[in-house]
């Protein structure tokens, strides 16, 4: 499920100057005065804690961090002014930061759908056919897993990937999905209740358009529900079914034809 998240970072030219967790670090060091007792504290190794307190002792106007002689182990590390004022400022970011993100979680009556929908529009990808569902079930296979999805207005598609496939985009029951699909790997049939085909998805529908080119023709196909699927055909096919808008058809697709994808980072 997508969730709205976000992280506050600060950059000096370009570089990453710190965020939430060198941040914690400042604290840390200024309670102990010890920068191994603040990177366990903060859970980050010794090494690491000193790396980034001269990253952002180099990219600061001034230090933020300075050794101290004496200190409650025989040495440490004491935090100068500028790094507490740092430190209040990235606190008041910070609490402004969280109350922009509560906000928006207000703009919309399901602002996640939303924000979700407006980062499928942003996909981009050669193959014409872009449909998004819902992962009904998961059937294994020895070598191959049978993928079935929901789509609009009830439909069902069928994909086979690899076991290694489903493993990896987390396909299960429940799961959001897309699949794309080439214009060319969809066959336009008529609907015929005698004839019997091994293709796994017969999708109904209606032409919405024909684009009739030398060679081969366009054809949107309306599907039942609500989506709309593209087909490239030879124009004596077209012929040959005469094709036309309105002309009720069966979208032919085998389900190693379809590619299935998942929404997550």
């Amino acid at each position: 499920m997508l969730a709205i998240k976000g992280t506050l970072g600060l950059e000096a030219d370009g570089r990453n100057f710190g965020g939430a967790e060198r941040i914690a670090l400042l604290m840390k060091i200024g309670e102990s005065g010890s920068i191994a007792a603040a990177a366990r504290e903060v859970g980050m190794s010794y090494k690491g804690a000193w790396e980034a307190v001269d990253a952002m002792n180099n990219l600061a106007e001034e230090p933020l961090v300075i050794r101290a002689v004496g200190g409650r182990a025989g040495g440490g590390a004491v935090l100068t002014a500028r790094a507490r004022r740092l430190i209040d400022v990235f606190q008041r970011m910070e609490a402004i930061h969280q109350q922009f993100l509560r906000h928006l979680g207000t703009i919309a009556d399901n602002p996640l759908s939303d924000i979700d929908l407006v980062r499928r529009f942003m996909m981009k990808t050669s193959a014409r056919n872009q449909l998004a569902g819902t992962v009904a079930a998961v059937e294994p296979g020895a070598v191959n897993d049978v993928i079935q999805l929901d789509i609009q207005g009830g439909q069902r598609l069928v994909a086979t990937v690899t076991q290694e496939s489903t493993r990896s985009l987390g396909l299960a029951p429940g799961k959001t999905a897309f699949v794309l699909i080439k214009a060319s790997s969809v066959i336009i049939g008529l609907p015929d209740a005698s004839s019997r085909l091994s293709a796994r998805n017969q999708l109904q529908g209606q032409v919405s358009y024909v684009k009739r080119g030398a060679v081969n023709a366009e054809v949107g196909v309306q599907l039942d529900g609500g989506n709309a699927i593209v087909s490239v055909i030879t124009t004596a096919s077209l012929d040959a079914l005469g094709l036309r808008e309105g002309v009720p058809v069966v979208a032919i697709i085998k389900a190693s034809s379809i590619i299935v994808g998942t929404f997550d980072n």
